[in-house]
């Protein structure tokens, strides 16, 4: 009865152990995809960040989507991507910017994913004067387009100083 039994077993076992090689296979596979996505994440932060440095309104507002949302401490939420390169020009036609920028963390889930981030940031007067720094913490949440790209939805920062405004 045993040996009759064997090669049915070992069938099974054999149809048990492919089964667990492809779902490692896809695993491997999601992982390698999220580490790619993530990389596309950063890449985007970081051209952001090197096009602020550069005093680049358009080539800050290209990594945005045409609906963003840019909420930025004490002013009004903007939308549209015209919006946004407003609001960095302005900035741009009075001083000369640096920005150091990371994320810690990034996190991705479909189509979506979003941006824990430091940022730390000097604004120089073109016209003279005393550097305004300052640090924040930001959040960017990114949808991915149809042509695969990273885009920003939304983003938002809030300063890391103390104020007396209580």
């Amino acid at each position: 009865m045993f040996l009759k039994t064997l090669p049915r077993i070992f069938t099974m076992t054999c149809l048990l152990w492919l089964a667990c090689l492809q779902g490692c296979s896809q695993k491997d596979h999601v992982a390698a995809s999220e580490e790619k996505d993530i990389a596309a994440i950063t890449a985007v932060s970081k051209a952001r960040a090197d096009a602020f440095t550069q005093g680049n309104a358009a080539g800050i507002a290209v990594h945005f989507t045409e609906d963003a949302l840019l909420m930025a401490p004490d002013q009004p939420t903007l939308k549209g991507k015209a919006a946004v390169q407003s609001y960095y020009q302005h900035i741009f036609d009075e001083y000369e910017t640096r920005l150091k920028s990371y994320y810690e963390e990034v996190k991705v889930s479909g189509p979506l994913a979003y941006g824990r981030g430091f940022a730390e940031v000097a604004l120089i007067p073109k016209q003279g004067g005393q550097a305004l720094t300052s640090t924040a913490k930001y959040i960017n949440i990114m949808k991915r387009e149809a042509d695969g790209t990273w885009k920003t939805t939304h983003d938002i920062w809030n300063g890391n100083e103390t104020t007396n405004k209580r």
